[in-house]
């Protein structure tokens, strides 16, 4: 009996060490991500010339209806992001410690208003659902760098969704990260890109996400961008975030900013003026 307890003994410890080394079997983590895994280069969209604008007057004035959130003199209806999880919220800038941190410290110079990189992104006071946002932007004439390095900026929608703005005019980048854009996910129809020193226009309808109570979509958050006239995201919809590095990702929200992007690029500050939006 105590020989045939002894073997029932060592076969429960064989059968505990092989059932232990079974759950200790580490297998390979997940490749880390890098930003180039997100970006692809071909097809080049192809090139239309916009129409030319007929002089450096301001052509589209805002509709009775709109909200203007630039008219020229000042930044009123703007503030400092103060970071991505406030901003993803809707929150305005309660987590600084005076209004004056909180305001936006681009400069304002001329009629329009230029990035100022150092003082980090800016986005409105007020947050938004569906609208119909008009925004205009021009690169320096004499504007250095090349790919990302640019003239480098965006426009995120609900403070989350990120139309890229760059100097696409003769200069090579991947597709899905070129003027008109959905950074990282959808490359434009055309490239529409004007040359530096002349105004852009995007004019972006814009239909918000819906959420379940489980935090994904209902429904995902549709654009539609008109790039100097020219169509080039039509009805598009948006997968997710728009991050550097990784994939898009569903983050539930409500209401969100228009935030602009101080990008860290080398090349000379772009400015932006007659910016205005139509609540839908």
């Amino acid at each position: 009996m105590r020989i045939k307890a002894l073997f029932v003994g060592l076969v429960l410890v064989v059968s505990a060490s092989f059932v232990k080394g079974q759950t200790e079997k580490k297998y390979p983590e997940p490749t880390p991500m890098t930003h180039e895994m997100t970006e692809f280069w071909v097809p080049q969209p192809r090139i239309t010339e916009p129409g030319k604008t007929v002089s450096e007057r301001i052509l589209v004035q805002p509709p009775s209806d709109a909200i203007v959130l630039f008219d020229g003199t000042n930044l009123s209806e703007w503030e400092a992001a103060p970071g991505k999880k406030a901003t993803v919220k809707g929150k305005d800038a309660s987590n600084f410690k005076s209004s004056e941190e909180s305001a936006a410290r681009w400069t304002v110079k001329d009629g329009v208003f230029i990035v100022n990189k150092k003082a980090g992104d800016i986005q409105t006071k007020r947050v938004f659902g569906d609208f119909q946002l008009h925004i205009e932007w021009c690169v320096p004439k004499d504007i250095h760098g090349e790919n990302q390095g640019r003239g480098n900026s965006g426009v995120f929608l609900q403070g989350m969704y990120e139309v890229q703005i760059l100097d696409s005019y003769k200069n090579e980048t991947y597709a899905n990260g070129q003027a008109g854009s959905i950074y990282k996910q959808t490359p434009p129809l055309v490239n529409a890109m004007r040359q530096p020193g002349e105004w852009n226009e995007y004019d972006i309808i814009y239909t918000a996400p819906t959420f379940k109570e489980d935090g994904t979509y209902r429904t995902r958050p549709i654009v539609t961008v008109i790039h100097n006239g020219v169509v080039v995201q039509n009805n598009t919809v948006i997968l997710g975030t728009t991050p550097f590095v990784g994939l898009p990702q569903v983050v539930p929200h409500g209401k969100g900013p228009i935030r602009l992007q101080a990008h860290g690029d080398k090349s000379e500050p772009i400015s932006f003026r007659n910016i205005w939006i139509r609540e839908l």
